[in-house]
C-alpha cells in the first residue's frame, strides 16, 4: 500500500507540504528521538565541512525549523533559509526571535530557487533532497545559484552498501520510526514516509555522480552510520 504522504508526479509536492505542516510543532522532538540526537551532530558536521568565512552569503534549502541555517549564521555567514512549508517557517522564525538571530526565512520552492545565478557562497540542504519530486533538478538549481568556487552541501538519509546493515536499517524505518508518528501526530504514516521516499531515492553514489556531471569539483561523500546517512560536499568549478 502506498503511503498517503508519498505520491509521485505533480501530487508529490502537495502531499509533502501536508506532511510537514502536520509534524511542524513536534518536528525537532521527533528528530531527536528517532536519531537519538545524532541529527544535531550531523548538522554541525555539515557546517564545519562548509568552512564558513565571515560575511559569506549562504542559502539553506528545505530549512525546516532552521537548525542548519542558524548554525551557518553562528559561524559567520549571512543566511537565507528557504522552505515551502509555512508551518515549519513559523517555528523557525519563533526560534530566531527567541535567540536574537538574524536569519531571513522565506517561503519558496527548492526546484525553482527564486534567486539569480551565482548569488551564494554556500548552498546547503538537510533532509530535503530526497523529498523533492526530482532530486537531480534540485541539485541543478543548487549549483546554478552558487558562485564559482562556492560550496554545496547536502545531508540526507542514505542507502548502506552492506546488505545486512541495509536490511536492519530499513527494518528500523519500517517498524520503529512510524511509532513516533503514531504517538506524536496520531498517524503512523507521517514517519513511514521516510522509507517510502528511500525506495525511489538513488542514494549517495548517484548523487555524487550527478554532482560530477554538473562540473563540480572536489566532490566528497561522507558516509555516517555505515551509510545510513551521508553528507555530500562539492565545489562549483570556476
Amino acid at each position: 500500500m502506498t503511503n498517503k504522504f508519498y505520491q509521485s508526479g505533480e501530487q508529490r509536492a502537495a502531499r509533502v507540504a501536508d506532511l510537514f505542516g502536520a509534524i511542524a510543532p513536534r518536528y525537532d522532538l521527533i528528530n531527536d528521538l528517532q536519531s537519538l540526537g545524532l541529527h544535531r551532530h550531523w548538522k554541525k558536521l555539515l557546517v564545519r565541512m562548509a568552512g564558513v568565512k565571515s560575511g559569506e552569503k549562504a542559502l539553506d534549502l528545505c530549512c525546516g525549523t532552521g537548525d542548519i541555517a542558524f548554525a551557518l549564521n553562528g559561524a559567520g555567514a549571512e543566511v537565507i533559509g528557504l522552505d515551502f512549508s509555512p508551518a515549519m517557517l513559523e517555528v523557525a522564525r519563533a526560534r530566531g526571535r527567541q535567540g536574537g538571530r538574524t536569519v531571513q526565512f522565506i517561503v519558496g520552492d527548492a526546484m525553482q530557487i527564486p534567486f539569480e545565478d551565482n548569488r551564494f557562497d554556500i548552498v546547503s540542504i538537510g533532509y530535503g533532497l530526497r523529498n523533492l519530486s526530482s532530486w537531480a533538478r534540485g541539485l541543478e538549481e543548487m549549483v546554478r545559484v552558487l558562485r564559482p568556487g562556492g560550496r554545496l552541501l547536502a545531508l540526507d538519509f542514505g542507502k548502506p552498501e552492506s546488505g545486512l546493515w541495509r536490511r536492519i536499517y530499513f527494518a528500523y524505518l519500517r517498524m520503529v520510526v512510524p511509532l513516533f508518528g503514531k504517538v506524536f501526530c496520531n498517524d503512523s504514516e507521517t514517519y513511514a514516509y521516510i522509507l517510502e521516499s528511500l525506495k525511489v531515492y538513488p542514494g549517495q553514489r548517484a548523487v555524487a555522480e550527478k554532482l560530477k556531471s554538473l562540473h563540480c569539483c572536489e566532490v566528497v561523500t561522507r558516509d555516517l552510520l555505515g551509510g545510513a546517512m551521508s553528507i555530500h560536499f562539492a565545489r562549483k568549478s570556476k
